[in-house]
């Protein structure tokens, strides 16, 4: 097998990438920003320090022999986010930094570049599902840095042949998940009340079997170069009966409530959770009529099942 980096290759998405690969048969180098900080990869594994991601990262070293690169790493959505110009810190490391990696990636000949980028391209709050032919409305730093990412990107592979796929993943969930899901289930364990009940919205979640599987199949399929996915579990789902689910899953009942929705949102800007309660009221849903039909990709594991091993985890380790 070709040797693949893999950027974030220590972060959640990327243990599991990494795991799979190896198992696969695949040559795997990890690009991490600090070698102190990794806590699980397997020793088969080459492990490359290239510290912090920006446009003047070095990246020769990490690709020398590479045949494709999986870039996971990035400034992550961030609710509270402290900084004072939220838009260039994201753009620094997710723009300008994702090009300089492409370029880079091009000039060392690199054949096939994957990029991990986010639903949030689209938009968000639509109640129809988004497609790739859609008009892209990012709506945050988070959306705004990726889209301009996919464009350079894209820029690049016209300039140099360099095959590239953007896969615009929604939210992600499965164990060791972090950020909005593990709140979830928290509150969900703890046996809080939620003010959810009346919600009717309709989000697209996608189990992280699926999306490792969704980009091995984007890194090897010879009709993905050069494409932008929209990737899911193909199951669109409200917030009130995700919270059952998830309930279900861990074991516990589910306590939820009726709350106007102007009281949900004012109870979000008293509390700072403006955000959270907003992903959690609208809607945000994607097609996945290009993957399936060119790719004939499918999602290997259900909700149900995806929510389970999710479930399993934080059992064990709570």
């Amino acid at each position: 097998m070709s040797l693949v980096l893999i950027t974030g290759a220590d972060g959640f998405i990327g243990k599991a990438l990494c795991a799979e690969m190896l198992s696969r048969g695949w040559k795997v180098r990890a690009s991490v920003r600090s070698r102190e900080k990794i806590k699980s990869l397997p020793e088969e594994i080459q492990i490359i320090e290239t510290g912090s991601i920006g446009p003047d990262t070095q990246w020769a070293h990490a690709l020398d022999n590479v045949d494709s690169v999986i870039h996971l790493a990035g400034r992550a959505h961030i609710m509270e986010d402290s900084y004072c110009d939220s838009l260039s810190e994201h753009r620094i490391v997710n723009t300008a930094g994702t090009g300089n990696l492409a370029r880079s990636a091009a000039s060392a000949g690199v054949r096939r570049f994957i990029f991990m980028s986010t639903v949030k391209v689209n938009g968000e709050g639509r109640g129809v599902p988004y497609c790739e032919n859609d008009i892209p409305g990012p709506l945050d730093p988070y959306g705004i840095s990726k889209w301009e990412a996919e464009k350079i990107i894209k820029a690049i592979a016209g300039e140099t042949g360099m095959e590239t796929v953007s896969i615009r993943a929604p939210m992600v969930y499965g164990p060791e998940v972090k950020a909005i899901f593990l709140k979830l289930l928290k509150i969900v364990d703890r046996g809080i009340p939620m003010p959810f009940a009346g919600v009717k919205n309709k989000r697209s979640m996608i189990y992280l079997g699926n999306l490792v599987d969704v980009i091995m199949t984007c890194q090897t399929h010879p009709e993905a170069g050069q494409k932008t996915y929209l990737v899911s579990d193909d199951y669109d789902i409200s917030t009130p009966e995700l919270i059952r689910k998830i309930a279900t899953a861990i074991g516990k009942p589910a306590r939820l409530f009726y709350l106007p929705l102007f009281m949900l949102r004012l109870a979000g800007a008293i509390t700072g959770e403006s955000q959270a309660i907003d992903r959690l009221n609208n809607s945000l849903a994607v097609d996945l009529s290009r993957i399936k039909r060119e790719l004939n990709w499918n999602p290997h594991f259900t909700l149900a099942q995806g929510l389970k091993q999710t479930a399993e985890w934080y059992n064990k380790m709570h």
